[in-house]
């Protein structure tokens, strides 16, 4: 399934139904008074919360979205039918902007974080009047209705950001992929090159703490908070998680650099964190993980990483996804760091509303 997190939407609430112009006939009464009823209202747009969607690809398919109009108003003051509203379920973690004329994002409106949440989008228009309501003792045969109302038309921008336990991070083939398939249900491909990961992945694995939503973010690079690669793509998925998993290792062929080349791309990723929108992803809890032990040359730098990352008063472990070893250990570490972080802790207020596709 193709991994949507961005779309640009057009929805359109329903027409209000008309009002009835109509008088009263009957065998003995050809010329009775005005009997013509009201119409109903439009049918609404209302986007609801699911945790059964991961993406948003449903709303690339069909980008336009319009309810139905009310029903007109009848003969005996018969109130016309009100249209039901469209629901149009997208996935936890869902914001929606609305965009002005020229495509730019302009307001937040809400975000959809709870199973059947609802946000409504876009309202549909008051029934007309029928010209029963306007007769009075100087208008006994008012010939007229009131016009109903049109729906609303909003031009939307909605936008994806996972909602997880954990995020893991890392260079590109830090073994992310490997590790988050050893751990958890999810099955993301793996394979000997780098930016194997093209989107976010998400798993559920079982730990200390209980079940834990893992998402395994696609490798990041040198310049990734001012949008190098896919930076910006991938660095706003882990805005939502509680604690950050930092993976670093080496592989064969950059065996010789040795511990001052672990510490290097650590620090890289951590420049990046800093870097991005204030900082704020830096002050995140996080776990630095020496990831594919079971590799001879890895395995004879743990003791002094571990070391130093105990200098640096940082929690780390060292595992391998594709021997399992360390994994219940990972697993630990993280229990015992999401143990004091409550879900409200990582919290969404910190993203840049004006920020254009």
């Amino acid at each position: 399934m193709r991994f949507v997190d961005r779309v640009r939407i057009r929805v359109r609430g329903g027409d209000g139904g008309a009002g009835m112009i109509s008088f009263m006939r009957t065998a003995k009464n050809s010329k009775g008074g005005p009997d013509g009823g009201d119409g109903g209202r439009g049918g609404d747009i209302i986007l609801v919360g699911s945790r059964r969607l991961e993406t948003l690809l449903d709303l690339r398919l069909q980008p336009q979205q319009k309810a139905e109009n009310g029903r007109p108003g009848g003969r005996q003051q018969m109130t016309g039918g009100n249209a039901r509203p469209v629901r149009i379920p997208v996935p936890l973690g869902t914001q929606v902007y609305s965009e002005n004329e020229q495509g730019e994002r302009e307001f937040l409106l809400g975000e959809l974080l709870e199973e059947d949440q609802e946000l409504r989008v876009a309202e549909g228009g008051i029934g007309g009047k029928g010209n029963a309501r306007f007769a009075s003792s100087r208008r006994r045969r008012p010939d007229f209705a009131l016009a109903p109302g049109e729906g609303e038309t909003v031009s939307l921008q909605l936008e994806l950001k996972l909602i997880a336990d954990v995020g893991l991070l890392g260079m590109p083939n830090a073994g992310k992929s490997t590790l988050i398939r050893a751990v958890s249900n999810a099955r993301p491909e793996v394979a000997d090159y780098p930016f194997t990961t093209k989107v976010p992945n998400l798993g559920i694995a079982r730990s200390p703490a209980g079940d834990l939503v893992i998402a395994d973010i696609p490798g990041l690079i040198e310049g990734a908070a001012e949008g190098h690669g896919l930076g910006h793509q991938f660095l706003r998925h882990v805005e939502r998680v509680r604690v950050l998993a930092h993976l670093v290792t080496l592989p064969a062929h950059e065996a010789e650099r040795g511990l001052a080349g672990l510490l290097e791309d650590l620090e890289l990723i951590e420049a990046e964190l800093k870097a991005y929108n204030d900082g704020h992803l830096a002050e995140r809890p996080r776990l630095v993980v020496l990831s594919q032990i079971d590799q001879p040359w890895l395995e004879e730098l743990k003791v002094p990483f571990l070391e130093a990352m105990a200098e640096r008063g940082l929690s780390a472990v060292a595992c391998s996804g594709m021997s399992r070893l360390g994994c219940d250990q990972f697993l630990l570490a993280l229990a015992k760091l999401l143990d004091p972080v409550k879900p409200d802790d990582a919290d969404e207020d910190h993203f840049d509303p004006s920020a254009g596709l």
